[in-house]
């Protein structure tokens, strides 16, 4: 027990973790808002899109009357690096329940001309003022216990390179959906895995935007290799986690034409479906 105790006095508290210092925006004038994109969170050399999803989401919680993001849709533009980087927000309609508003990240190329990486348009409003009716048919995804389970640090990286952002998350992976790992992916386009931080620190609606995107793609299970840049992304907060590791369930039906579509649920502690998300991703072919 005095292990269990040292671990849990070790926890970093939201508000007070590596996410949160590196998801950091700082107000330059109404709307506007300066960062700088960590290296922490790339896959090869591109920042993950869920990481920039909860980047935007929190400029746009600081310009909202509103603080909780209900349902954000992001345009991948360009890829983003590492680096300084400009968010510009516009408040869209404001209401009783639910705010709208759009962000831009922008970034700078070699001649310091502002190029455009995401684009954004989110509702926003009060998690903790919805009603605790339920009414649905979906279940929690079947994943063992976590010990067994397998992460990153139990085989190579899937993409060379894509270590970054594995040392900054406790992913435990279900061995159903591993088989890409061995050589023998199972072709049916699925991914399930434990999901939380390295550093221990509870999830919150704004760690749910990284949470849809940050398993492997599913078009490793489907035979596919390397990088699947993210084309859309449109997350759904359902409810404030409650503490405790999350179980994420992602699911590709139809790849055709280089083009897949990945369907994401967030369970968390209390067996409650927290965040929903639909993605288009570019697959590489052959």
């Amino acid at each position: 027990m005095p292990e269990a105790a040292s671990a849990a006095a070790t926890r970093a508290a939201i508000g007070d973790s590596e996410f949160d210092r590196d998801t950091a925006v700082h107000r330059r004038a109404p709307g506007v808002y300066a960062l700088d994109l960590s290296a922490g969170w790339t896959i090869i050399n591109a920042v993950n899109g869920g990481y920039l999803l909860a980047v935007l989401g929190r400029a746009l919680g600081d310009a909202l009357p509103h603080a909780d993001p209900f349902t954000v849709s992001a345009h991948y533009l360009t890829a983003s690096r590492p680096g300084p980087a400009l968010v510009r927000t516009e408040t869209v309609r404001t209401g009783r329940t639910l705010s709208t508003g759009q962000a831009s990240l922008f970034q700078f190329d070699d001649e310091g001309n502002e190029v455009e990486r995401i684009r954004v348009l989110a509702s926003y409003g009060d998690l903790d003022a919805l009603p605790d009716d339920v009414r649905t048919s979906a279940a929690p995804p079947a994943i063992p216990p976590m010990d067994q389970c397998f992460g990153p640090e139990d085989g190579p990286a899937p993409v060379e390179g894509s270590s970054a952002i594995a040392d900054r998350l406790m992913l435990k992976l279900d061995p159903a959906t591993l088989g890409w790992a061995l050589g023998q992916p199972s072709g049916r386009g699925e991914m399930r895995a434990w999901f939380g931080l390295a550093d221990g620190r509870d999830a919150d609606p704004l760690s749910l935007l990284l949470a849809v995107d940050a398993l492997p793609p599913t078009a490793f299970e489907l035979g596919l290799k390397g990088w699947v840049p993210t084309v859309e992304l449109t997350v759904h907060v359902r409810c404030r986690p409650a503490p405790g590791p999350l179980r994420v369930s992602v699911t590709t039906r139809n790849l055709a034409g280089g083009f897949l579509e990945e369907d994401a649920e967030v369970w968390d502690s209390a067996d409650r479906l927290v965040a929903q998300s639909r993605q288009l991703a570019r697959a590489r072919l052959g």
